[in-house]
């Protein structure tokens, strides 16, 4: 059963009517999801209000390539945003009353001290109500994990709890807020990560702190086809999240090795088929199907990023859980994550990615998830530990996270609890396959790399867990 509310929503005049009946009744706006391949301007015809900062050079170059026209907070000085607008064509104008811009970029990597972060409220409370519904903030900062004093620890991170209540006042107009935490050093990662959290790829991220990382060597920046010329292998491709992120992949050039299961033949041959890629066939509960998937992907001459998206569910309260559910799920969804990557690792070439799917159980549980949220619990602890393995070849591994996602699973849900997965989101509703889909290509891509050791979650601001 599809979203009512949601649907209800898209109706010409259905808020007012509502509104005029005094009906409690939360209508979600319909997100603004991006259409078509990566574009070399995914901001054109935007206009960005922006609070400068320590990172201007970055953040004007990035703005003006992708097609923003900057305006910026009351007395600053343009500096390298007068650069930009000359090299791009576009003026930058001073914020004025009436002024609605498509998103705001708030600079805060300098700030040291708790007083500091009155520039947080300065740059938005002026503007935050005329931000244009499917908006976007982005507040930029440095991570509390690399802070060299108590005091400096203690501001950065007071900006993760900023922007997390933001993107809940912000959520019901599909508005969303993320924080970018850039360590000393990766100030060259920032470009890319800045492009996709401003972009509508990540409509349905919000919430989040993203670190940003030189973890792994750059790559060159490639905005349009970022994998080009790459294989990549997608675990559970047959339908869902796995099959709208093998068609995000082949969008932008990736060869998609598509996986799943021999009693899946049909779709995934289909799947297949249609991306023209390869067909693997594989029961990863089998002990030997580890090296069998190895061999196979060797025949096909190795690959550029694996994508552990395979996962079952098995859910019984803990004292109803037959010993089958249990080590069916945790071999499934985090035995054979280790088990294959291992397995693949010779045939992974150097500066490659690997993304492996959790889940917001795994940060806070659910009632008859034991076996569950331990499997996906593992994986958040898995990420960085590999990511830090794998850092000498280059290679980069990331996490996603999903929260209420519409799919054939969650459309089992009962009624009750499926309402409650959507409405505690920030942006009021769930998520769709895209969305996942998105966020894997990004991290998959080499911009991704910036994000290696992370584990990203796309919940719509549903905070759960910690």
């Amino acid at each position: 059963m599809g979203d009512f509310l949601l649907a209800l929503g898209r109706r010409p005049g259905a808020r007012r009517v509502v509104k005029q009946l005094g009906v409690p009744l939360p209508l979600p706006v319909p997100l603004a999801r991006a259409d078509g391949p990566w574009a070399e301007r995914p901001l054109d015809g935007q206009s960005i209000y922006v609070a400068p900062g320590p990172l201007d050079a970055v953040v004007a170059t990035t703005l003006g390539a992708a097609g923003a026209t900057v305006s910026l907070a009351g007395g600053a000085t343009s500096g390298p945003f007068a650069a930009a607008a000359a090299a791009w064509g576009r003026p930058v104008a001073d914020v004025t009353a009436g002024d609605r811009p498509h998103a705001v970029v708030v600079d805060l990597t300098g700030a040291v001290d708790p007083a500091d972060l009155r520039v947080a409220y300065d740059a938005l409370h002026p503007v935050v109500r005329s931000v244009r519904g499917c908006g976007r903030v982005v507040v930029l900062a440095r991570p509390a994990e690399t802070a060299t004093s108590a005091r400096i620890a203690a501001t950065r991170h007071a900006l993760d709890g900023f922007v997390r209540s933001l993107a809940k006042e912000v959520g019901a107009r599909g508005v969303t807020a993320n924080l970018v935490a850039v360590d000393e050093g990766a100030e060259d990662r920032v470009e890319a990560t800045l492009r996709f959290f401003m972009s509508a790829r990540s409509a349905f991220v919000t919430g989040q702190r993203v670190r940003v990382r030189a973890l792994v060597p750059a790559g060159p920046p490639r905005q349009v086809r970022p994998l080009d010329g790459q294989t990549v292998l997608v675990t559970g491709a047959a339908r869902g999240i796995g099959a709208a992120t093998a068609r995000a992949l082949a969008r932008e050039g990736a060869r998609v090795l598509v996986l799943d299961r021999p009693e899946d033949d049909a779709p995934a041959s289909k799947v297949a088929h249609e991306l023209r890629g390869g067909l693997i066939l594989a029961d990863l509960a089998h002990p030997d199907a580890p090296a069998d998937v190895a061999r196979a992907v060797a025949s096909h001459g190795g690959v550029d990023a694996i994508i552990h998206n395979a996962g079952v569910t098995r859910d019984r309260t803990l004292a109803n859980m037959d010993e089958a559910r249990w080590d069916t799920v945790l071999r499934v969804n985090l035995g054979v994550v280790v088990e294959l990557t291992s397995a693949l690792s010779p045939h992974l070439r150097d500066g490659g990615r690997i993304v492996c799917l959790a889940s917001i159980a795994g940060l806070a549980g659910n009632v008859g998830q034991t076996n569950y949220a331990a499997s996906k619990a593992g994986i958040l602890a898995y990420v960085p530990a590999l990511a830090a393995e794998l850092a000498p070849r280059g290679i980069g591994v990331s996490g996603v996270a999903p929260g209420f996602i519409e799919t054939r699973l969650t459309a089992a849900i009962p009624l009750a609890t499926r309402e409650a997965g959507r409405r505690l989101a920030a942006l009021g509703q769930g998520g769709q396959p895209e969305d996942v889909a998105e966020v894997i290509v990004y991290l998959a891509s080499p911009a991704g790399g910036a994000s290696s050791g992370e584990v990203l979650r796309v919940c719509g601001g549903a905070f759960l867990g910690r």
